[in-house]
């Protein structure tokens, strides 16, 4: 029984985490490899020819342009930190509550505050517009 606990609740914290490393490591096919490399291709050239096309135009007239921004980084979102932290928190708090088995009431209590933190998480993500 407790390994179940332990099962569901890693697959718990696995889920909760939004990762994006399946798009990166999927197998293309020859044709798939094939057409995304024309595609890429194609932007370059693009690009190219984009850049030529501005050096090639001269002004006389000087403006100054406004600062560009820095990139936003993007690191965790609010619902991954609070599954972590809901589930380190609940783990801790389910093994002092359930003093005869530890082990149980640490699985049901991470379980229980990941899902509880990844919920605060994710309504947050939404006010800041994160979410999608």
């Amino acid at each position: 029984m407790k390994q179940v606990f332990i099962i569901l609740a890693m697959s718990g914290v696995m889920l909760s985490c939004k990762h994006k490393a399946s798009d990166e490591t999927k197998v293309l096919s020859a044709s798939e490899l094939r057409d995304s490399l024309e595609l890429a291709k194609y932007k370059e050239t693009k690009a190219r020819e984009a850049a030529a096309a501005q050096q090639r135009v001269v002004t006389t007239t000087t403006t100054q342009s406004a600062p560009v921004a820095a990139p936003k980084k993007k690191g965790w979102s609010s619902a991954a930190k609070g599954t972590a932290i809901g589930a380190g928190s609940g783990a801790v708090l389910g093994a002092i509550i359930d003093k005869n088995h530890r082990g149980r009431g640490a699985v049901i209590g991470g379980v229980v505050g990941g899902g509880v933190g990844y919920g605060v998480g994710r309504k947050k993500d939404k006010k800041t517009g994160r979410a999608q």
